[in-house]
Order: C-alpha cells, then structure tokens, then sequence
C-alpha cells in the first residue's frame, strides 16, 4: 500500500485525534474526521478551525469533518479511533458495520475499559476480529504537536506492515515514530502514566520540592513495570518512550489534563469540583480506581496507586498517606525483571 493518496478516517473531534487527522491531510491524504458536534463539524468545513480543542490551528482543506458515521468510513483504507475509553467499544461497534473484515486500525486512545479492564487494541480485535490492529502512544501533548514543536511517539502492532505504513503517514521533520511489537506494553504505559500524572500534580499543589518529584517518578516507573509484568507486557517497554517518556512528559506539565485534576485535588478541591474544572476527559480518574483494583486481585505491590486512591476517592489527606508511605517496607531499587522463561536475571 501506498502512503499517501490513501483514504483515511478519523473517530473522535478532541486535540489529539484532529492534529493526527490534519497530518494525515496535509501529507496528501483524503481524510475524513468523524465528530458527534454539528457545529464542530461546520467550524473545521467552513473555518477550517476546531477552536473547542486547537484553537488557532488552521487545518489542511483536503481534511473533511463528518457526522454521519457511514459516510466517513466509506472506502477507507486506515482507521484512526481517538475516542474516550468510556465510549470506545460502543463507537466502535458502530463503525464496524461499514468496514471491510480487513481494515487497518489505530488506537491512540490511553484508557481501560471498565467493566472488562481491557484495553482499547482487545476491544477493536473483540469488534472487528479480522482486522489489523496496532496503537499510537506517547509523549504527545497535542497542542505541542501542533506547534510543530519537536515530538516522538510509538506505534505498537503485530503487523510489519500497519506499523510501516503508520512510520511512514505521520513522520515529518518534527514528528518521529518508532516502531514495536509489544502492543501490550505500550498501551498499559500510556494508560499507567495517568495515574501518576494526579499524584505528580497534587505534590506540587502542596508545594513539595524536585527531591519529592524525582522520587515520585522514578517509583512510579517502579510500579508501573511491576504492574505490567503482572498482566504479561514486556517491562523493557517501560524504558522507552510509552513508558517513561510518556511518564516525564505527563507528570511535569499543565497541559496534563490528569495533572491538572490532581493540582486541583491538591489546592483543597473535591473530586467532583477537580473534574468540573477540567472541563474534559481524564483518563486517569477512573483508571485509579481500576487499576487499584486490579492490583489488589493480583497482589502486586503499588503503595504509590494506593495512596492516591485513599486521596482521591476516600478524602484521606494527602500529607498522612505521604508520611505513612514514607514509613512503610523498604524493597530494592531497581526491579526490571525480565519476563519468565528469560533468566539472565536483573536489568
């Protein structure tokens, strides 16, 4: 396949699945960006703006906003799924009865889907069964992106070819895309991070210094490795740019959404009052929860998650569960092990 003069549709009107949409178009691509908003629709066809998300990003004039589903997917040749994770299967599951059995299809959504905490590459496999199926995650805040500012990212698929021809459509002289195979693992990083992105966001709030931030992230890093060894991905993974580039980036910045909630949280706002200030969708809040979970059947050890959990949904007070953390067990530093079967012991 060809990379460019391909037919290319977007699901989802938010930042990043606009800047991925106007990319795609501005490298000579038919793209077609599916949103629910009539107006936002309107706004990109006749401004060619989406100021909700971007404003002052111009977009190219070969990218087309939908609300019509159909008309969309008509013919594509590449699926772009920018859609929350607590609406992805249901828009997914639309969309499939206008796709080929063979499609190709990108997430770059960061979340876990509650009810199965599965993620958004095992809900399009459940979905579309036939199709092929690979990720885009990373250090990636959208409107850096369109500021042309320097930025990575990974795209993570089984297939050669998906991940070739993804390399290929996105990279410019300021976009680079690299390549993997653990799907699992790069996805599980994008959706960890955010979790940690709170707890980075709630410390400085409270004003605690670099010291408290170094030690934040690098036993986030701790927990997030262990985390996903538990569920079979890859911890290497971990070191690279879903993992900690995704982590540094997410934790250090305002334009974080969840660190934003967690700034909120840690200024003396509720829950509810964090969330209504953000205005939009942070994965991280109920992946907290899930995740928390998800520890607890499987007994892995995330004191950190913990913590935040009692803070977020218990109101426990952030300066008691820093100081109980700060007395609990000592372990070992550094934890990258490798996964069974492989006994060439620590990294």
């Amino acid at each position: 396949m060809e990379n460019n003069g391909l037919k290319i549709a977007v699901l989802g009107g938010g930042s990043f699945g606009t800047v991925i949409a106007n990319i795609s178009a501005e490298k000579g691509n038919d793209v077609r960006q599916w949103m629910r908003s009539e107006e936002a629709a309107s706004e990109i066809n006749q401004h060619r703006l989406n100021s909700r998300y971007l404003p002052g990003y111009k977009l190219a004039r070969s990218l087309t906003a939908f609300t019509d589903m159909e008309t969309a997917l008509k013919d594509i040749d590449l699926l772009f799924v920018s859609i929350p994770s607590a609406s992805f299967r249901a828009v997914v599951r639309v969309a499939a009865q206008y796709l080929p059995a063979d499609i190709k299809v990108i997430s770059t959504t960061k979340g876990i889907e509650a009810d199965s905490f599965k993620m958004m590459s095992q809900i399009v496999a459940e979905e579309l069964p036939q199709a092929k199926v690979g990720v885009l995650s990373g250090p990636n805040f959208a409107k850096e992106l369109a500021q042309k500012q320097l930025t990575a990212t990974v795209v993570a698929s089984h297939d050669k070819e998906l991940r070739s021809i993804v390399q290929s459509l996105l990279h410019l002289s300021y976009f680079r895309i690299y390549a993997s195979d653990d799907i699992y693992g790069v996805e599980l990083g994008g959706v960890l991070k955010n979790i940690y992105a709170i707890a980075s966001g709630l410390s400085a709030a409270m004003g605690m210094g670099e010291n408290t931030r170094s030690m934040l992230l690098t036993r986030a890093l701790a927990e997030m490795s262990r985390f996903a060894v538990s569920m079979g991905a890859n911890p290497l993974t971990f070191l690279g740019l879903a993992g900690v580039g995704d982590l540094v980036a997410t934790c250090m910045s305002p334009l974080s959404r969840n660190y934003r909630v967690g700034y909120a949280l840690g200024s003396g706002k509720n829950l509810q009052q964090a969330v209504a200030e953000l205005g939009q969708v942070a994965e991280g809040v109920n992946t907290v929860r899930l995740v928390r979970d998800k520890c607890i059947e499987l007994g892995v050890y995330m004191p950190l998650l913990q913590g935040l959990y009692d803070i977020v949904y218990k109101g426990a007070t952030p300066s008691k569960v820093a100081i109980g953390m700060m007395l609990s067990e000592q372990g070992s530093d550094v934890e990258f092990v490798l996964p069974s079967g492989n006994n060439s012991g620590i990294v």
